[in-house]
């Protein structure tokens, strides 16, 4: 499954549609403005939430968080001790972890479980101006998690430079 995401996807208050691979919508992101942190919200075509992502207030370092259904799924932040800046640390709720690793700004990087391939994420695919796609490499991967998951670590990334 390939997913095209518009970079300005991150600019928190707005709306953007994420397309599958036919060009078909997907996803739309639905952005929360006039809030303290940056929140958004991950929709189906119907319109129905699938994904609430917030920055966590009181962290140490900056770190996002996952929801569905109310429940925290997944918690985001830059790994520490890493000698790559663009390592992330991405730890479910069940205790496991994804690790993603690559050129973060430059929309270049894996999504990995225990080793084994996810998902990546890479501008070479596409030829249109300002967007990346995000190729799910498992048919049992949840896409939703794993989109919300390179919008938070891109997310970061960035906010970590000072954009």
């Amino acid at each position: 499954m390939r997913f095209q995401v518009r970079d300005r996807l991150l600019g928190f208050g707005e709306d953007y549609w994420i397309e599958d691979e036919r060009g078909d919508k997907a996803f739309l992101v639905d952005g929360k403005a006039m809030r303290l942190r940056d929140t958004f919200e991950l929709k189906d075509t119907r319109g129905r939430v699938l994904i609430d992502i917030h920055q966590k207030m009181l962290a140490i370092r900056d770190t996002m968080v996952i929801e569905r259904d109310g429940q925290a799924l997944a918690t985001i932040k830059r790994k520490r001790l890493s000698l790559l800046r663009n390592h992330y640390r991405v730890s479910l709720a069940d205790g496991s972890e994804l690790d993603v690793s690559g050129k973060i700004l430059d929309r270049e990087f894996a999504v990995e479980y225990d080793g084994e391939l996810l998902a990546v994420v890479s501008r070479r695919w596409l030829h249109v101006r300002e967007t990346y796609g995000v190729d799910i490499v498992r048919d049992d991967a949840d896409p939703a998690l794993l989109i919300a998951v390179a919008v938070c670590v891109i997310h970061l990334a960035e906010k970590e430079r000072g954009d």
